[in-house]
């Protein structure tokens, strides 16, 4: 799951008590841009998106969600990360001062096969995938394991305080 994130590299925000309180200003916009709807499943709506994105967030932002078909996905991930195929999420940090701004694009053809493939309730993989681009907007990263499993237990509480099952069990 890539990430345009370059200037928190190597950094881990702390999730403190505090962050986990504050009630943060949200400005999101959310794209849908698929030409084959029928690839793409159901797709959540704008308010799903809100209410994931908020839960998610520890500070304002302002965020682009665009879901995307396959083939912008796949044009995407290789002129970002040089990468010759469609994945299910990417995330460009704009602004990571006070206030957050950014794009996350999830490719509703990849989210709708991984759920299929996966055995997962369609929406709760897209609550999962949504949790993980805003912490990617946030600083938080998989680079290593140690990256890996702390960004993985946040997904997991934030995911399951949303109501859905730990997106990491299988």
């Amino acid at each position: 799951m890539p990430t345009r994130n370059m200037r928190n590299k190597g950094k881990t925000p702390e999730l403190t008590e505090k962050s986990t309180r504050t009630i943060v200003s949200l400005k999101l916009m959310v794209q849908y841009a698929m030409n084959n709807e029928k690839a793409a499943g159901e797709v959540p709506t704008k308010l799903q998106f809100r209410k994931w994105a908020r839960t998610a967030l520890m500070r304002d932002a302002e965020i682009v969600l665009r879901l995307v078909d396959e083939p912008e996905g796949r044009t995407l991930n290789w002129n970002f990360c040089k990468k010759d195929y469609a994945t299910n999420v990417l995330t460009f940090v704009y602004d990571d001062g006070p206030s957050l701004s950014g794009d996350i694009v999830l490719c509703a053809p990849i989210v709708a096969k991984e759920a299929k493939q996966q055995h997962k309730n369609l929406t709760a993989h897209y609550a999962h995938l949504t949790t993980h681009g805003i912490l990617h907007l946030q600083g938080w990263n998989h680079e290593n394991e140690l990256e890996a499993i702390a960004m993985e237990r946040l997904e997991t509480a934030i995911v399951t305080k949303l109501g859905y099952d730990d997106p990491y069990l299988e």
